[in-house]
């Protein structure tokens, strides 16, 4: 049977072209598979459209994008690398820049923090046993035998160890410069712009020492950034800095999601105590299935965001009050409100010169209010919503010490010179960005005693 080109339209991209060589076709059929297809029914930013109502863009369209960019990266290396390119290593590279994201739960990011909660792993570690499941690894292996391991191989690794796994999982990776690109544009944000193509154009390939202790034990291949893409690679760094406080943690967004994540973690735990009843779902509800059986992939594959929201008017009438409002908040979008914790702290303190002993002092007070909270009663279940919801919130924009055996995962470039040096020491602005670092507390708008109540646990640790 013949194969034909395929094609997909991008808002980003423009044109995905899948062509009729073996593996292109291979990667088209893994797009099929009703695992990869489930991931159209779930949001890439969860309760983002909530504030950028944009932002309704898909796993999907993300992860065909970060397929179209690792397909760019491996082509620039193949051009640097001449003879050395490792053909089917860039290719085990591409299709796990293609599958990366299979075993994302409705609302992303949300629902994998109520499985962390629970105890119940990772998307990755669930993206890992769906590759090797049978729908996506056959298509996998039908190229090559044994190909869906090692793809799968790449995704389950903590650090790339070598430039091809960099494509994939690294601080400057296909993954980012997807997201970055199409989370702006879906939002709307004018911030946060890179100069995509000119990075491209601006990469070279060069070796950096692998070691522990400062004992060389071997040296990698990786990516680096030509001097004359020095800024644009500063600008990637400050782009995803801002896109973090501005869109990830928005507060209206992180209210949806923490409310999202109590009432997931009471159907749970009503689901494992056996009273299903009292949540108002019926017995074979894929959110209950997957409640009493999360290590099964079926029972994961069978949830998205359509099936949350499906489920909700039902939630909204369930006999468990928390069930019942926390439903109810969602469906109508009455958000609890927050308090800047972070925000109040660093104006009390602002008379203190050092920042540094600022930062320390802000930082202790965040402690202690937090155990007040706790010894407060005020976090503590009640026979309805949660009085209180808080929310910490730390995000390094970049890495630049996590060690030798990190080197793949750091950014490099050169200077005017010719020398290789971690980004950070080349560029001041990076080198000066700070850990982005948020304490909010959410209460409901109506519940002026709470509201009060925590106002006075705030002012205890402000200067007069």
């Amino acid at each position: 049977m013949s194969s034909k080109p395929q094609r997909i339209r991008d808002p980003i991209h423009n044109l995905i072209e899948f062509g009729t060589g073996d593996f292109e076709q291979m990667c088209w059929r893994v797009i099929q598979a009703p695992q990869f297809q489930r991931l159209r029914r779930v949001k890439q930013l969860g309760f983002s459209e909530f504030v950028y109502p944009g932002a309704t863009h898909s796993r999907f369209t993300h992860s065909v994008g970060v397929f179209h960019i690792a397909r760019q990266l491996a082509q620039v290396l193949e051009r640097l690398r001449g003879d050395g390119y490792d053909r089917r290593r860039a290719q085990e590279a591409i299709a796990a820049a293609l599958v990366h994201d299979v075993g994302h739960g409705p609302f992303s990011h949300a629902f994998e923090d109520v499985l962390k909660k629970l105890g119940l792993g990772k998307h990755e570690s669930k993206s890992v046993h769906l590759i090797k499941g049978p729908d996506i690894a056959p298509a996998l292996n039908s190229f090559a035998p044994g190909f869906a391991d090692n793809v799968a191989e790449i995704i389950g690794k903590k650090q790339p160890d070598d430039i091809y796994a960099a494509i994939v999982s690294s601080q400057f990776d296909a993954d980012r410069l997807d997201y970055m690109r199409r989370d702006r544009f879906m939002t709307g944000a004018q911030s946060s712009a890179i100069d995509f193509e000119w990075l491209l154009a601006n990469l070279d390939v060069r070796r950096v020492n692998i070691g522990q202790d400062e004992t060389k034990i071997r040296e990698v291949e990786t990516l680096v950034v030509g001097q004359k893409a020095l800024m644009a690679a500063e600008a990637y760094v400050l782009g995803l800095f801002h896109l973090y406080p501005s869109v990830y943690y928005h507060k209206a967004t992180r209210s949806a999601e923490k409310i999202f994540s109590a009432l997931l973690t009471q159907i749970f735990i009503l689901a494992n105590d056996g009273d299903v009843a009292r949540i108002g779902l019926p017995k074979n509800h894929p959110l209950i299935r997957f409640a009493e059986n999360p290590d099964d992939s079926g029972c994961l594959c069978n949830l998205d965001d359509f099936v949350i929201w499906g489920a909700m008017p039902q939630l909204c009438d369930s006999r468990d009050n928390c069930i019942k409002e926390l439903s109810d908040r969602l469906y109508t979008r009455r958000l609890y409100k927050a308090i800047d914790v972070t925000g109040r702290l660093e104006t009390s303190f602002s008379g203190i010169d050092c920042e540094s002993e600022r930062d320390e002092k802000r930082r202790k007070a965040e402690a202690l209010i937090r155990d007040r909270l706790k010894e407060s009663a005020l976090l503590d279940s009640t026979d309805s919503a949660p009085l209180v919801l808080d929310d910490v919130v730390s995000r390094d924009p970049y890495q630049p010490d996590k060690g030798d055996d990190a080197a793949l995962d750091m950014i490099y470039a050169l200077d005017r010179t010719g020398e290789l040096k971690e980004l950070s020491k080349l560029s001041k602005v990076v080198g000066a960005l700070k850990k982005y670092e948020t304490y909010r507390i959410y209460y409901r708008d109506e519940d002026d005693s709470t509201k009060s109540r925590l106002n006075d646990l705030i002012q205890e640790q402000c200067y007069d």
